[in-house]
């Protein structure tokens, strides 16, 4: 299976400022509250922002992820199709998305977004 599947694990179906948190629950299969309090934590102990990049790139590394580059110009419907094996977290320009397996799981469809980094879970 490849594609778009609609997903939003935030507790009140915002779509909007969370994708952060909603990717990483969607990758790990974790609720969105405990994501929520694991990157906020994070944030505390680095004494920056839970949204900060570095923050949460910090809490995947420490969760088994490598972060790499994608290559230029690929979209995340693309990378899906291409990488369909595998749990992914795919960074764009201004948004963030879970890939599982070839689909793509987001609260809108992001297909058409440029990938621009990705951390995949080392096996």
């Amino acid at each position: 299976m490849e594609g778009y599947v609609f997903t939003n694990p935030n507790p009140k179906r915002k779509a909007v400022g969370d994708c952060v948190i909603r990717a990483l629950s969607i990758a790990l299969g974790k609720s969105w509250e405990e994501i929520y309090m694991e990157i906020c934590a994070q944030g505390f102990k680095m004494a920056d922002m839970p949204s900060a990049n570095h923050v949460w790139g910090t809490y995947l590394r420490n969760k088994g992820f490598q972060r790499r580059t994608a290559e230029p110009d690929i979209s995340v419907s693309e990378f899906c199709a291409k990488y369909n094996k595998g749990i992914y977290i795919l960074g764009c320009d201004s948004h963030v998305v879970a890939a599982i397996d070839g689909c793509y799981y987001d609260a809108w469809d992001s297909g058409d977004e440029a990938v621009v980094y990705y951390w995949a879970l080392s096996e």
